[in-house]
């Protein structure tokens, strides 16, 4: 019963410790404005903030224009440009990615992807995790980049 009792006061310290829910939980959909397409005709948001974190949608080699750009490196860049959009639509940048995940049509490209991300990550390293898929969302995309980043309040 002791237990119990001391749980039952964690439990009551816990939730009171909590900050505001409403402000915690509140989801805001980024879109940039170069990115609306994207929303429109796939009916997704390129990232989601709650709170202080982002959650940013796969980015791939795709223009403005959704064409994919030709050449490994050229996606690759594209890929990070795109993330590069999304995180400024929300005053944020590469320091404030703490982890990655990309997926790579060929794990022999990871020399050329470790290349190109270290021009982008280069004060703080993100977790970063890679994966060998079989395919992506277009037979000719080689890469995506999906990240979470931490933000701060306003």
């Amino acid at each position: 019963m002791h237990q119990l009792a001391n749980l039952f006061i964690m439990m009551v310290v816990f939730i009171v410790a909590q900050p505001s829910l409403s402000q915690e939980s509140r989801r805001i959909d980024i879109v940039p404005p170069s990115m609306e397409v994207l929303n429109e005709r796939y009916h997704y948001s390129p990232a989601v903030r709650v709170g202080n974190l982002l959650f940013v949608a796969g980015q791939v080699g795709r223009n403005e224009n959704l064409e994919v750009v030709v050449g490994k490196e050229e996606q690759l860049v594209q890929a990070f440009e795109n993330l590069k959009t999304v995180l400024s639509e929300v005053g944020a940048d590469f320091d404030d990615v703490f982890e990655i995940v990309t997926y790579h049509t060929s794990m022999e490209d990871l020399p050329l992807v470790l290349e190109v991300k270290d021009r982008y990550f280069k004060n703080r390293f993100p977790a970063w995790t890679a994966l060998e898929v079989k395919g992506l969302s277009m037979p000719e995309l080689d890469f995506e980049i999906k990240a979470t980043a931490h933000l701060s309040y306003e």
